[in-house]
């Protein structure tokens, strides 16, 4: 097999791993991924994301097409993201906000975020996660603004990801985020630029810097948090900053494309 082949495979392999890590499409191999696999895998998240984003633009399109209104078809598209996902990241943000907001004790907020009961801090972290979400995407409308709204919101929102979980160590030696390992700054470095050049494309260039300062700014503090009430972070706390990240990159979208800024 020569270089070039090689490369390729391995970028496919990295997108597999990276699809069957934050969605729920059997894309992965069957052959259990080698040590560091999916840590390295990371830079691929937020095209992973971009194509979770293209899903839900789809079904928001088709829904407008067959006459359904704008609030109508955000709620669909919003829907057809949660599957696609299997609420993988709302879930984390259910969990964070329920163990950092209701337990005392370190140990009681890891215990907390592992129950898969959900209180009443969950819930209203996700009511507010998929108000905020309908909200942005039904004031947008237009399908194409929906569309790049949505990509990079996805895209962004995991590009941060790898950097988290490599600046920020795992609170504990088991579970999602400590199995995955620290990504490698190649991995960290790739992530950005994907993320940042999905956000400019879509958004345009002040714009997007405009979300990456926000998404920087909802990193640290969620990374702070994290640090001093359960010793740093978990694949719950990856999840709420994915769902926060998203959050901000649509509203960002609504405050410049649908006024035309």
């Amino acid at each position: 097999m020569t270089p070039r082949a090689d490369i390729l495979k391995d970028v496919i392999g990295d997108l597999r791993i990276a699809a069957s890590f934050v969605t729920i499409v059997p894309v992965a191999s069957s052959k259990p991924a080698g040590d560091g696999a999916i840590a390295r895998a990371t830079w691929a998240l937020p095209v992973a994301g971009l194509l979770v984003g293209l899903a839900g633009a789809f079904v928001y399109k088709v829904a407008i097409r067959v006459g359904l209104a704008p609030n109508l078809a955000a709620l669909l598209a919003l829907a057809a993201t949660t599957l696609i996902t299997g609420a993988l990241h709302e879930d984390g943000l259910a969990d964070t906000t329920d163990g950092l907001g209701g337990g005392r004790t370190r140990e009681r907020k890891l215990a907390i975020m592992r129950d898969s009961r959900i209180g009443s801090y969950g819930v209203c972290a996700l009511i507010l996660s998929f108000g905020l979400r309908w909200s942005a995407l039904a004031v947008i409308a237009n399908p194409w603004a929906v569309m790049m709204a949505l990509c990079a919101a996805h895209a962004a929102a995991r590009a941060g990801l790898p950097a988290f979980m490599s600046l920020v160590p795992p609170a504990r030696p088991d579970g999602l985020s400590a199995s995955a390992g620290s990504p490698p700054g190649r991995s960290v470095a790739i992530a950005f630029a994907v993320g940042t050049l999905v956000l400019a494309l879509a958004l345009g260039p002040a714009k997007a810097l405009v979300g990456l300062m926000l998404l920087s700014a909802a990193g640290l503090i969620l990374a702070r948090l994290a640090i001093s009430q359960i010793g740093g972070q978990t694949g719950d706390i990856l999840g709420a900053f994915e769902q926060v990240g998203e959050i901000l990159i649509l509203l960002v979208a609504v405050a410049f494309l649908h006024g035309g800024g």
